[in-house]
């Protein structure tokens, strides 16, 4: 919440212009829907729950950003964020994926979120420990020779039973390693920190337990049966495991556990259900996909029946997940889709209703394709250059190159499926086809990308529209 108070609104689109072009409607209404959360936190405690999130449609062709515009947006705010495809939910009582499943999903991001900040925090305790751990394994009598002159001062006044007992002392001795000065412990610290004992082997002992495989059918989930594999090791008596590697390989298997044992687990599950209720994005994608079209029965199960099921978990109701009950009054939606065949009317009423938020993005033309390919931070000709970086060719495109291919995209778009920005993937892939295969004999070579080499490469597939269509 710290992070997202410090972006206004203009702050957030600024930022997704960073790696998305146009569609400035579309990353309006996000960014306000954004910043409404964080106004909500400040509102008195009577009104705090009366505001609901106002929830958004993106409707538009593939490729023009609808997908990016929310995952660049989670990655900006930190916020919990889960991707799912509505069409991959059946109405309840039918194989497949029940529509709360997308709230687990969604609070099994924010757990996963939460846990690294707070491992994160914990790390330097942790590494602490580990040293320790690992120099008791490089050198097992160390500790005992620090121990002794306490031992020996509590136990200054009294008197072994030796009468007893002697005879196993003896043999305990005999079998302890021998007591290791703390000098010689420092000495290896040292030798630890700076990395010459990373190739030692050492062996180290793993509490993790194996669960024993279990196969859940029907489509349902752990969460469903109400079952939690991460309880199982408790429940069959999970064992130690022994396992010999190099020091480097162990100081990061025991760094992980270390930090899993000091982070609270209850602490995780409070802190993501809190994250995800508040600050939780879910992006329903292929919505359109179970709109039912007029004149289409209305008894489609794998339609309506889904809309349906949706309809609550969008209005706010409690899902049990096993990390505790999600309140979903205060998560934020954003459904997706072309809407080629149906309309945003063909949803049932009460579902719309739910989705006040409603914006068309546009086609992308010659203009926007040049943007593409030369103002994000991840253009595709910087990722080509950097790609042939490797293997030492210089590639440079020129001014007209990319106006060239920017027409072409368009053009290849207009004629057959328009499928917006993915298609610069095929044309880019093609272009660079024989230059990519014969790049290793090319090495220390310097080879301009102009709009001859283009349309030398590209023409003849796209004149030829049979070809095109399979090709590009």
């Amino acid at each position: 919440m710290n992070k997202l108070e410090d972006l206004t609104p203009k702050q957030i689109v600024s930022e997704l212009d960073k790696y998305i072009i146009g569609q400035e409607k579309a990353k309006k209404a996000v960014a306000i829907a954004l910043r409404n959360r964080v106004r909500r936190q400040k509102l008195p405690d009577n009104l705090i729950d009366e505001v609901a999130p106002k929830n958004i449609i993106m409707m538009g062709p593939t490729g023009v950003g609808k997908t990016e515009i929310a995952r660049r947006l989670s990655k900006l705010t930190g916020a919990p964020f889960v991707k799912v495809e509505a069409t991959k939910y059946t109405e309840v009582g039918y194989v497949g994926r029940d529509v709360e499943s997308m709230v687990r999903d969604l609070m099994m991001v924010s757990v996963n979120m939460v846990k690294s900040e707070l491992q994160e925090e914990v790390r330097e305790e942790a590494e602490q420990r580990v040293e320790e751990q690992l120099l008791d394994l490089l050198l097992p009598g160390s500790r005992k020779a620090q121990a002794k002159p306490v031992l020996e001062g509590l136990f200054a006044n009294h008197k072994p039973a030796e009468e007893e007992n002697g005879e196993q002392n003896r043999v305990a001795e005999k079998d302890a390693p021998p007591a290791v000065s703390e000098a010689t412990r420092e000495k290896f610290r040292g030798k630890l920190q700076n990395g010459e004992l990373d190739e030692k082997e050492v062996e180290v002992t793993l509490s993790r337990s194996n669960g024993p495989a279990i196969e859940i059918f029907s489509g349902q989930n752990l969460e469903e049966i109400d079952l939690n594999l991460g309880n199982l090791g408790n429940i069959f008596g999970g064992k130690k495991k022994k396992k010999r590697t190099s020091v480097k390989r162990a100081k990061d298997i025991l760094l992980q556990e270390e930090m899993e044992r000091l982070v609270d687990t209850d602490q995780v599950a409070d802190l993501a259900r809190q994250r995800a209720e508040t600050l939780g994005i879910i992006f329903v994608d292929e919505i359109d996909k179970i709109a039912v079209k007029e004149g289409r029965s209305s008894g489609d199960v794998s339609r309506e029946g889904v809309q349906r099921d949706i309809l609550p978990i969008v209005e706010g109701s409690k899902v049990n997940t096993k990390f505790g009950v999600v309140d979903t009054s205060h998560v934020l939606f954003i459904a997706a889709g072309a809407f080629h065949m149906a309309k945003p009317s063909d949803l049932i009423p009460e579902l719309q209703g739910r989705f006040p938020i409603r914006v068309e993005l546009e086609a992308l033309v010659t203009e926007d394709f040049y943007k593409i390919l030369t103002q994000p931070r991840n253009a595709l000709t910087l990722q080509y250059t950097e790609l042939m970086k490797t293997e030492g060719v210089a590639i440079e495109f020129t001014d007209d190159a990319i106006q060239e291919l920017s027409r072409l995209a368009a053009e290849v778009n207009g004629q057959s499926q328009n499928i917006g920005a993915r298609r610069l993937h095929t044309i880019m892939e093609l272009l660079l086809e024989e230059l990519s295969f014969n790049a290793p004999e090319l090495s220390g070579q310097s080879i301009p990308i102009t709009a001859d080499y283009v349309r030398e490469r590209l023409q003849d597939v796209v004149k030829d529209q049979d070809l095109s269509r399979y090709i590009l």
